[in-house]
């Protein structure tokens, strides 16, 4: 079923006021671990004047790769409530996403009951900024083409509704590379479990399909 992420690109700030103290909260979708740890260096480096950059992480289909930090703060009052942040947010599916939230003391201690409320909804308000989309499972699929009909044929499937993801001109034909996502595939309404078959009808003479692996796309 695929799950959540960032939009491609997003790289967002929101920043609130509790009690004198300032939490800015930094949220980037990554692919990597590294990635991660690169932004919350580069957060760290932009604002050396603040006390504490807190941190969460998650990556991957399962979130397989989870991570925070208090960087400071009482133990499991901040990175914790930020981790959870991000896990719990809406339908608990988001993954690829690093938060930082960089804090500068205003002189008001918020105890640690405060510190806990108050990272947690530094993280959600700038997740309720941020565009999301689904991230799922795209199978691939290849065939030849004649070179003299390579053209015609492609702008038919196109027309189709078709999802052509590559072509590759060799010196016998195009290679041509389609894409189904694992959802269109299940769905019989939509003809996608005989991908073969519906691109048969469309191009009027048989079409043979050879699995070429599967990628993930945002949908």
């Amino acid at each position: 079923m695929g799950y959540t992420v960032l939009a491609a690109g997003t790289d967002l700030c929101h920043q609130i006021e509790v009690r004198r103290s300032v939490f800015l909260t930094r949220l980037v979708r990554v692919d990597d671990e590294d990635r991660a740890r690169r932004i919350i260096a580069e957060q760290r480096r932009a604002h050396h004047d603040a006390r504490h950059h807190v941190s969460a992480f998650l990556i991957g289909p399962g979130r397989d790769v989870q991570r925070s930090s208090d960087d400071g703060e009482p133990a499991g009052t901040a990175g914790i409530p930020t981790l959870q942040a991000l896990m719990q947010y809406r339908d608990g599916r988001l993954s690829d996403v690093v938060a930082v939230t960089t804090r500068w003391f205003g002189g008001i201690k918020l105890g640690a009951s405060g510190l806990l409320r108050t990272y947690s909804e530094a993280v959600g308000r700038a997740l309720d900024e941020a565009a999301l989309t689904r991230r799922v499972r795209q199978q691939r699929f290849t065939t030849t083409l004649a070179m003299a009909d390579a053209g015609r044929e492609e702008a038919v499937l196109r027309a189709a509704g078709i999802p052509v993801l590559d072509l590759s001109y060799h010196a016998t034909g195009v290679d041509l590379t389609v894409g189904r996502t694992a959802e269109e595939a299940a769905d019989p309404r939509r003809g996608a479990a005989d991908l073969g078959a519906t691109m048969s009808g469309l191009l009027g003479r048989p079409v043979r399909l050879s699995p070429a692996g599967s990628s993930w796309l945002d949908l």
